[in-house]
């Protein structure tokens, strides 16, 4: 059986998002018990990873850690003028598996899952698609 929800978030300037709420619920709300959730970005600007779910502060340490090693430099050659937010979404990556264990993503104990902005304000979407597979 595969399911596939389609969710839309509004995100500002730069930003990281815990989608793990909405993801776990629509693992709940699919009643498979064991499989693959896919959680993918179809953007070129943004990204999808999991880390830390205990300190919000990791977020900020992220989002500076991510602008010192890959900042705006003034000579990009990319029309738009972002090639910077191109180049985090690159190295961050626009997907992510998550197992499916007795109905529940297995996350570790600080995990969660974030949807990453770098080049907003705009209306965002990613996509999860659950797999069943046998156990």
């Amino acid at each position: 059986m595969l399911k596939m929800k389609n969710f839309t978030l509004n995100t500002e300037r730069q930003g990281m998002y815990n989608i793990t709420k909405d993801v776990t619920n629509f693992i709940l709300d699919s009643n498979i018990e064991n499989g693959i959730a896919f959680i993918y970005c179809p953007h070129t600007t943004a990204a999808i990873t999991i880390s830390e779910n205990t300190d919000s502060r990791m977020i900020d340490d992220m989002l500076k850690g991510l602008e010192r090693a890959f900042p705006n430099y003034e000579d990009y050659t990319h029309n738009e003028g972002n090639s910077f937010a191109h180049i985090k979404s690159s190295m961050m990556g626009c997907e992510m598996f998550v197992p499916i264990e007795n109905g529940w993503p297995s996350f570790g104990p600080f995990q969660a899952l974030f949807f990453c902005e770098f080049d907003g304000p705009r209306e965002r979407h990613y996509f999860v698609n659950i797999m069943e597979c046998d156990k």
